[in-house]
Parts: structure tokens; C-alpha cells; sequence
């Protein structure tokens, strides 16, 4: 099918627009966005339309329905002050109103037809797989025998389906294709083939009395195997806060657990086969590992996902943050790598500004570089984008600490080690709090929470040094000597030089606090 407007030509066919025989480079979906709407110019097109028809029900912010629009408009010609193709109707929807001449072509694509009423539930299959995991939430079940209980259990599921959908590498199935399996017994294949997804999650709410049970459980879709699955039980004191608290525990125990079950399915593949997803997924299982030489092997990895697509936001994003963590434990120059990880950072974000991941490498550049204000404001941003970004809250816990706000860098550690007890970096989330803890003057935890972060990474130098400089505040001269002897093992080049240089606190008086305590354990 050819549509003929202004001095363009849309060929559906090829999936190509043309202006007087020069092609016009355009996004896929913001391609079907503009068929979608030349298919339907006879009326308003609603929000729901276009979620249902090119999005394929999954979930997109507003955000992002108006970066595509943006973006369709930009392509044609037009703009949003002028409206001369695009109309926005508002409250309504959009309309394409520009005159059209259809001509048909055998070599055109099937046309995107309108989202069917389909009251009694999926009866056509949903489009193949994306190129990215998808995932769908069930309704969980009310089993408390009390119809009146649906209220908590909907609420359960839609908060889980609205937290997801702030992780911005994920699909997520919307609300009301998920919720038209309510109260039937579907098997996860059946929800996977209808929907188009590879995880299916599910659970179910039991209330009783002033107890209440939750469990989920998180399934593969393609061997119908259990991922992960938890059970929760609570006392129903605040109906609302349990909820929030439910909601944030499942979905910051779910996320790693994706990544994992991503991965896996990747090494099933040829190298000669894997695209830009599977190698960023494949960096990142080597990036969590938290080692010197698995992060070199991951920006290996990350650089050829943005060989293959440069402006891959999510690989630029990994990779700023894996050369920023490379600095901070030392293993790479931050003169060197600075410049490096600030500019991959910002590509990012100039390819996704709704990605949380983004935000996070450009608030660690910034960390690490002294540009602390700047450096709270982005972890900040990332922390909106996504609430429950487990390292983005304890690198906010780490900028606080940096800057004196020990206080808060203790909640926010604690909160970052609340949404991933099992995190491959609660290190540093103990290395957060230890180093806060510093800089309130408190030096019997900080020595405590220093030793617990090197029981689970012995060669975290970051913590072996809070260690050393707050035994030498404490006065306990055989616990400095020992720490000391352990800080040079763990970091060979260490001294007030390369402290003062390289650890970024903020106000003069914590700095020369902080090196006192190197000096009164032995360190010069």
C-alpha cells in the first residue's frame, strides 16, 4: 500500500517514506505509527489506540507517546505548533488530516488494524517475541474466601505491573490485556503465546484475621520452569503500607532474576548470532560479578554492542558505569577513564532520557569527578525514573556520605540493601553505610559495617580503608596496625597522596578528618 500526501510517498510495502525520491530515515515504530494513523484518518485516534495497535498492549509512558509523535511529526514535515498533518485533539487523541491518496501495491504490508473488542479474552495470538524480554503480570489471587478482599489483591498486581514498567529494558504487558485472564486458570504457555511474552508472573493474597500471606512466582514461559519464587507474610496494621512494601520487594527481587534467566537463554546461542541486546545482557552477567578481570571482559562485550548499534543507550549506559566502578576500586586511572565513561554517559541519555541507568553512570562520572551537586541531582533523577534501582540508591547513599550527609546516606544504604539482600554489590552497599558513619563520628559502626562489607568482598579496598582511618580515630592501636596491613594488601599503592586525591569528599574539614585517621594508624 502506497500512501500519497504532500510531497511524500509512505510505501508499506518496502516500509519506507520517500519525499520527492529522497528516502527519509525513520524509526520502526514511529513508521507504524504514521501507517496507523493514515490507516485510520477517518476518525481520532485515542491513546488506547495507539497502545493497543503499535505498542501491542504493552505499557508506554507518556513520555514516550510524545517522543514518537514528535518524532513522526519531525519526519513529515511538521511540528507541533503548526499542525499542518498531525492534529492533536485534545483530550481526545490525534488525527492525521492531511489529504491522502491510497494506492494499492501487492508488495504492500498487512495493515495495522484496530484493537478488536474482545470482551470474553484473547482469542488471536499476540505478535512474535520483541527483541527485548517481555513480561506480563497476572491478577493475583484473592484466596481469602472475602470477595471484598479484590480491592488489595488488583492493587498488588497493578502496582507490580506500574513498577516494572519503570524498568525501561523490559516489556510490560498493560493492565487490561493482563487482567482479562482474571479468575480463569490459564497455563503460563497459553499467556505467553496470547500476549507475546517470556515471563509470566503470578501470585496470589491470603488475609486473615490481622495476617496476611503473599506469594509470587515468576515463570519462563518458553520450558514453563519456576525462575523465582518468594512468600511474604505480614501483619495488616496499614493495609496501603504493606502493599508499597510488598510491591517494592517483589520487584527488586525479580529484576536480577530476569537479567539471569536473560542471560542463560543467550548462552544458548552462537556467537556468530548474538545482536546488541544479547551482548549487553552477556556484559552485564560478567559486570555483576564484581571482579577486575570480569569488568574488562564486560566492556569488551559492551563495545561491540555499540559497534554494532552506536547509539545503543543501554550499552553506553553499562559501559560508563563499569569504567566509573573501575575507578572507584581502583583498577583503572581516573584521569584517564573520566573523560571516557562522562562521554558514554551522556550518549546515553541522549539516546534514552527515561533510562534510569543513564542517569546513574552520568551521577557516578560526576561523583568521581567532584561535581557533587550535580552528582545527587542525577541519582536523584534515576531514583524517579526507577524507585527501586537497588545500585543507583546506594551510589545516592555513597554521594551522600561524600558530602557529609551521614545521616541520610545511612537510609539510603539501608534502603538500597532492603530492595537487593542478595545484590552482587552489597558490599558496597556496607561500604556506603561504614563510610557514613565515619563522617558522623561514629567510628565503633563504622568499623562494624566495614568489616561486614569485607566478609563479603575481601578485596574491597573502599571498605578496608574507612576501616583503617576509623580504628585510627577509635584510638585502638592493634585494630589500626591490622587493618592497615590488610588496606596495603588489598591496595598495594595506598597513601594520604592518593587518598586525598582520589576520594571525593566535599568539605575540607571531612577530608582532613578522614586523613587523620590514616595518619594516627601509620599511613603517610
Amino acid at each position: 500500500m502506497l500512501f500519497h500526501f504532500s510531497d511524500y510517498v509512505l510505501d508499506t510495502g518496502r516500509r519506507e517514506l520517500r519525499c520527492r525520491d529522497q528516502s527519509i530515515g525513520v524509526e520502526p515504530q514511529v513508521l507504524d505509527l504514521l501507517i496507523y494513523l493514515m490507516q485510520n484518518n477517518d476518525r481520532v485516534i485515542t491513546k488506547d489506540d495507539l497502545i493497543a495497535s503499535v505498542w501491542g498492549g504493552r505499557i508506554a509512558s507518556d513520555t514516550t507517546l510524545t517522543s514518537r509523535i514528535y518524532a513522526a511529526r519531525r519526519a513529515i514535515g511538521d511540528n507541533g505548533r503548526n499542525q499542518k498533518l498531525i492534529r492533536t485533539i485534545t483530550r481526545k487523541g490525534l488525527r492525521f488530516i492531511g489529504d491522502v491518496r491510497v494506492q494499492a501495491d501487492d508488495d504492500a504490508a498487512p495493515a495495522l488494524e484496530p484493537p478488536p473488542n474482545r470482551p470474553s479474552g484473547p482469542a488471536q495470538p499476540a505478535p512474535p517475541l520483541p527483541d527485548r524480554p517481555a513480561i506480563a503480570v497476572l491478577p493475583f489471587s484473592n484466596m481469602s474466601g472475602d470477595p471484598q478482599q479484590e480491592y488489595f489483591s488488583d492493587g498488588i498486581s497493578e502496582d507490580i505491573i506500574t513498577a516494572l514498567s519503570k524498568l525501561r529494558w523490559f516489556f510490560v504487558i498493560a493492565r487490561n490485556s493482563s487482567f482479562m485472564y482474571k479468575g480463569k486458570a490459564v497455563h503460563v504457555k497459553q499467556v505467553g503465546e496470547e500476549l507475546g511474552v517470556g515471563y509470566v508472573l503470578e501470585g496470589s493474597v491470603r488475609k486473615s484475621g490481622g495476617r496476611l500471606r503473599i506469594t509470587a512466582q515468576l515463570n519462563d514461559v518458553a520450558n514453563g520452569t519456576h525462575i523465582w519464587a518468594e512468600r511474604y507474610d505480614r501483619d495488616v496494621a496499614d493495609v496501603f503500607a504493606v502493599q508499597d512494601e510488598i510491591t517494592e520487594a517483589i520487584v527488586g527481587a525479580i529484576e536480577p532474576q530476569l537479567y539471569t534467566a536473560e542471560n542463560i537463554r543467550i548462552q544458548r546461542k552462537p556467537p556468530s548470532n548474538l545482536d546488541a541486546w544479547d551482548l549487553v545482557m552477556r556484559g552485564l552477567s560478567y559486570y555483576w560479578r564484581v571482579t577486575r578481570q570480569d569488568h574488562a571482559i564486560a566492556q569488551g562485550l559492551l563495545k561491540q554492542a555499540i559497534a554494532i548499534e552506536p547509539d545503543y543507550g543501554q550499552a553506553l549506559g553499562v559501559l560508563s558505569a563499569s569504567y566509573t566502578f573501575g575507578a572507584h576500586m581502583g583498577w583503572l586511572e581516573l584521569e584517564t577513564i573520566a573523560p571516557a565513561a562522562e562521554r558514554a554517559a551522556l550518549a546515553a541519555i541522549r539516546a534514552d532520557s527515561e533510562d534510569a541507568w543513564a542517569h546513574y553512570a552520568l551521577g557516578a562520572v560526576y561523583l568521581i569527578t567532584r561535581r557533587f551537586d550535580d552528582s545527587i541531582a542525577e541519582f536523584e533523577l534515576a531514583l524517579c525514573l526507577n524507585p527501586n534501582f537497588s545500585q543507583a540508591q546506594n551510589y545516592y547513599a555513597a554521594a551522600l556520605g561524600f558530602c557529609g550527609r551521614w545521616q541520610e546516606a545511612v537510609e539510603a544504604a539501608n534502603r538500597a540493601i532492603r530492595l537487593s539482600p542478595r545484590d552482587p554489590f552489597l558490599a558496597l552497599s556496607y561500604g556506603s553505610i561504614c563510610l557514613a558513619h565515619f563522617m558522623g563520628r561514629n567510628y565503633e559502626e563504622a568499623m562494624q559495617d566495614a568489616r561486614t562489607a569485607i566478609r563479603l568482598r575481601s578485596d574491597f579496598a573502599g571498605a578496608h580503608r574507612v576501616l583503617t582511618a576509623a580504628a585510627g580515630m577509635s584510638g585502638d592501636s592493634e585494630a589500626a596496625a591490622a587493618a592497615l596491613r590488610e588496606l596495603r594488601r588489598a591496595q598495594p599503592d595506598i597513601s594520604l597522596a592518593w587518598i586525598a586525591d582520589h576520594v571525593p569528599i566535599k568539605h575540607d574539614i571531612d577530608r582532613a578528618h578522614y586523613l587523620e585517621g590514616f595518619r594516627r594508624a601509620g599511613l603517610d
